[in-house]
């Protein structure tokens, strides 16, 4: 049993149920954005899509409901080529731990989708009705893990070590 099947986490709080989504072009590039509250006088904060799952909701519909409400990119655009074996979890750092999601979870646990996008630069349109990306690009996968908040690296490595032998040119 991983450390999300029903037992709590830091501070005997229980993980958020998520959704990640690993969208990669023709060129086997992973889309990364910077999240909008990124403080200015730090590093910025990259990511991949990525959200809770809603009640009634798979894992499936909810990666592809967070790419279209993070990213614009219409879910005909992309194909949903693999999910991890497994929940992957995250723990907040003690610093966010009772301030992020009203104080309820520890962290996450997330099943990640890889979904090869079929689209062009003009269908990604980050300024959604709550935007959650100040800009994106286009990142090799090897140099993703660097900008990512430092309690997400770990996921980070295992999901796209997971999905390693997909993310080439398709």
């Amino acid at each position: 049993m991983s450390k999300a099947e029903g037992q709590p986490g830091p501070g005997g709080l229980p993980y958020r149920a998520g959704a990640g989504v690993v969208l990669v072009n023709a060129e086997g590039l992973v889309f990364a954005g910077r999240r909008i509250d990124s403080p200015t006088d730090r590093p910025a904060a990259w990511q991949m899509p990525q959200g809770g799952i809603d009640k009634g909701e798979t894992p499936r519909e909810a990666a592809l409901r967070e790419l279209v409400e993070e990213t614009g990119v219409a879910a005909d655009l992309v194909t949903v080529e693999a999910e991890t074996a497994d929940w992957v979890t995250y723990d907040l750092p003690p610093e966010l731990l009772g301030k992020v999601w009203k104080g309820k979870y520890c962290g996450q646990k997330q099943k990640w989708f890889l979904l090869r996008f079929h689209g062009t630069d003009a269908d990604v349109q980050i300024e959604t009705e709550h935007p959650e990306f100040a800009e994106w690009r286009w990142m090799p996968a090897g140099d993703l893990a660097a900008g990512i908040v430092p309690f997400k690296r770990a996921i980070y490595d295992q999901v796209l070590g997971e999905f390693a032998a997909r993310l080439t040119a398709g």
